[in-house]
């Protein structure tokens, strides 16, 4: 794994390769395979764990499995709905959401807190990051964070109390690379890519009707990149895509999601190997239709 590295002017530091917890939120799953992918991640050099309100029991297992790693890595969280009683989207959820995460995370301050793709009429009324701003002014949350695409995305990044974002990155969605990015770079944003894998829609010989991968996959056959032009033989799909997202301009680390302790190694090899060379990765931006990012 690679150095760590500042995440934007936060103060944090993170690897190009963080671990995605959604695929281990299903209370179903054996709790000794969980611990030993969490183990298997922290052993590969990963710093940043990324999970959310909404992820099942992810937050609990980061929280029990995790907790004698704390002071080495870096986690985050996103909320802003889902609590008992309190209104979605308002001041008082976003406050409730950041008291059950440090208890579920076992943590008393958590690095980075996403408010979870709130819509941008939200973000502008101003309630739910005067609470997010609040957490962080009493040392419950180190960065202020917004998790999102498009319009609102383009928002957050230059609203001064907003300190990092979440966002989709790959070949198939280069939305924020185009409109977001720059900004947040030129704030100093800490920038986490998510999908970077692109759903894996490799892995699908026909359009993957009603699946997850569905838009991914449609928009690599208009591409084009499937040809020898854009995708060298010598380089598996799965590697030609995560190495273009982790090391896209403008992103710190990008997170991916897997209950697979080979595939999350298989992750960290690619990774290791760096960026893309810079005339492929020219070629897959050039490639690129401006699509919107995928929420």
């Amino acid at each position: 794994m690679s150095a760590r590295a500042p995440f934007g002017t936060t103060g944090l530091q993170v690897t190009p390769l963080g671990f995605g917890a959604g695929h281990i939120g299903d209370p179903a799953q054996d709790e000794g395979r969980v611990e030993a992918l969490l183990r298997t991640a922290v052993e590969l050099g990963i710093v940043l764990f990324d999970t959310a309100r909404s992820y099942g029991c992810s937050e609990e297992r980061i929280g029990g499995h995790l907790r004698r790693f704390r002071d080495s890595i870096v986690l985050s969280t996103k909320l802003g709905y889902g609590v008992d009683g309190v209104p979605d989207w308002t001041g008082a959820c976003v406050s409730a959401g950041v008291e059950d995460a440090r208890r579920r995370l076992q943590t008393d301050v958590i690095d980075i807190v996403h408010l979870h793709s709130c819509p941008r009429d939200v973000l502008e009324r101003g309630e739910v990051l005067d609470a997010l701003a609040t957490a962080v002014a009493h040392g419950k949350v180190r960065v202020a964070a917004y998790s999102g695409e498009n319009d609102a995305l383009a928002w957050a990044v230059a609203d001064t109390r907003i300190g990092a974002v979440q966002t989709s990155v790959n070949p198939c969605d280069q939305w924020s690379l185009v409109h977001a990015l720059p900004r947040a770079g030129e704030r100093g944003l800490g920038v986490i890519g998510k999908r970077p894998l692109a759903n894996a829609f490799w892995r699908f010989a026909s359009r993957p009707h009603g699946e997850y991968a569905e838009t991914y996959w449609l928009r690599w056959q208009e591409l084009g990149i499937a040809s020898d032009a854009l995708a060298p033989d010598e380089l598996e799909l799965d590697e030609l895509v995560l190495r273009f997202s982790a090391f896209a301009p403008g992103v710190h680390t990008c997170i991916v999601g897997t209950a697979s302790v080979d595939h999350l190694r298989r992750n960290a090899e690619i990774v290791a190997k760096g960026p893309l060379p810079a005339e492929l990765v020219d070629r897959i931006r050039t490639a690129y239709r401006d699509w919107p990012g995928e929420i």
